[in-house]
């Protein structure tokens, strides 16, 4: 398994912010936008990045603490290592699926 697909992310509302905010709590805290596709492309590679930074620099990378209730069955995707994403019911909240 690839070190980025052990982490769990998402992409939700908020209210408060106005915007769509992405988030890797095992990782990072945030980043935020108005696409939620477009934040959470930009959160896979801001996690890319921090995932190279602890590789370059020697260090373990945490182990993932937050787990997903649920998790769907990955859909089959582009390319190996892409991810697609699922919004809940009422649209505030993205999931994602992912291969590789």
């Amino acid at each position: 398994m690839r070190a980025i697909n052990r982490y769990h992310k998402w992409v939700e509302w908020s209210d408060e912010d106005g915007a769509y905010i992405g988030t890797c709590p095992d990782l990072i805290t945030g980043i935020h936008g108005d696409d939620p596709v477009q934040v959470y492309q930009e959160l896979c590679e801001v996690i890319a990045d921090v995932i190279d930074d602890f590789e370059t620099r020697g260090r373990p990378l945490p182990d993932p603490r937050v787990i997903p209730v649920l998790q769907a069955k990955p859909r089959a995707a582009a390319s190996p290592g892409t991810c697609r994403l699922r919004p809940s019911p009422d649209g505030s909240t993205y999931w994602w699926n992912s291969t590789g």
